[in-house]
């Protein structure tokens, strides 16, 4: 059996659908009962089980002898929630008493972590696991401070030769886009956000620059189809030998206005674009660039190559939001 923690949310429902489908075996998800819009982010899944967040502990003793793997997607992800024990509940504590299961169960252990760890980029993007790296490194929020002090808490442990998983992995996400993300709000990536405004023959809004090192647009993101995140937990899956933090981008930047234009591109418009004051509430905190350094993954032996931010967006227009029924 394996379990994935957070299912029913974006990434975890992805995965969950991918794991269904390559014939793994029975999956079990862990989430709540309400998320992933009521629901419709699994209703074509079948699955051996659905948990409850409060009795995840106790299913997981329950079938002790059958877990395989537990993939740990489920976190507090809001980037404006200031409920710190929240955090420290969701993000922090859940996933140390998962680590410390898996090391005494002697099951796998590939979890979530978040692009946010590293802050406004100062001090670069590259997945360097060591304690003193990670030091380094500054959240501008809580959720990327859960993130952090987690995966500084597992570099502790496995720097001091403490019990650990059979196989264990971190992945830093960067900027992912694709199906099953409607629920996520105002957090939605900006091709599910745009595509109903740019389908009705109205322009594309995105942010002005406050940066005068950046035009109005060219704010630039490491920009992930989800597909390619899913990829890289399968091939974990299938290479149990390999360890470590890992970043999950393509590694390469792109802009709003090149991802605008894609857009328009799939839906075979001219580009029609607005630019709108950015919030100030979010202005000190904005992060202007990221790109994933992925050397140690590609060192690790990953080699597929990732979708290119234009194919991604065809493939989510054409595929999920331009049909009446966009869930995986």
């Amino acid at each position: 059996m394996i379990l994935v923690t957070g299912g029913a949310g974006f990434i975890g429902s992805n995965l969950v659908a991918e794991l269904e489908e390559s014939g793994t075996g029975p999956i079990a998800v862990c989430d709540r009962k309400d998320v992933g819009d009521g629901g419709r982010n699994t209703a074509k899944r079948h699955l051996a089980a659905y948990v409850e967040p409060e009795a995840l502990l106790s299913f997981l003793e329950a079938h002790r002898g059958e877990m395989r793997a537990v993939f740990h997607m489920g976190a507090t992800s809001s980037t404006m929630e200031t409920d710190a024990s929240l955090f420290a509940r969701n993000n922090y504590r859940l996933s140390l008493d998962l680590w410390h299961w898996c090391a005494g169960a002697d099951v796998r252990f590939i979890y979530a972590s978040s692009a946010s760890t590293y802050g406004d980029g100062a001090m670069g993007f590259d997945d360097d696991g060591s304690k003193q790296a990670l030091a380094m490194l500054r959240p501008l929020n809580l959720y990327g401070r859960s993130k952090h002090l987690f995966d500084q808490r597992v570099a502790g442990l496995v720097a001091k030769g403490a019990a650990r998983p059979p196989q264990w992995a971190g992945l830093k996400f960067f900027n992912v886009f694709g199906p099953n993300e409607y629920h996520k709000g105002r957090q939605q990536s900006v091709v599910a956000t745009a595509y109903s405004a740019a389908a009705r023959g109205q322009p594309v809004r995105l942010f002005k620059s406050h940066d005068p090192q950046y035009p109005d647009g060219g704010q630039l993101r490491d920009f992930i189809w989800v597909g390619d995140c899913v990829a890289v937990m399968l091939w974990l899956l299938a290479h149990e030998e390999v360890n470590g933090l890992f970043n999950v981008g393509t590694g390469q930047a792109r802009s709003f206005d090149d991802l605008a234009k894609a857009l328009f591109g799939t839906l075979k418009r001219e580009p029609e674009i607005e630019y709108i004051d950015m919030p100030e509430a979010i202005r000190e905190r904005y992060q202007y660039f990221t790109e994933a350094r992925m050397a140690r993954l590609h060192a690790a032996g990953f080699a597929k190559p990732f979708t290119t931010l234009e194919a991604g967006v065809t493939s989510y227009v054409r595929d999920y939001l331009s049909r009446k029924d966009p869930y995986r």
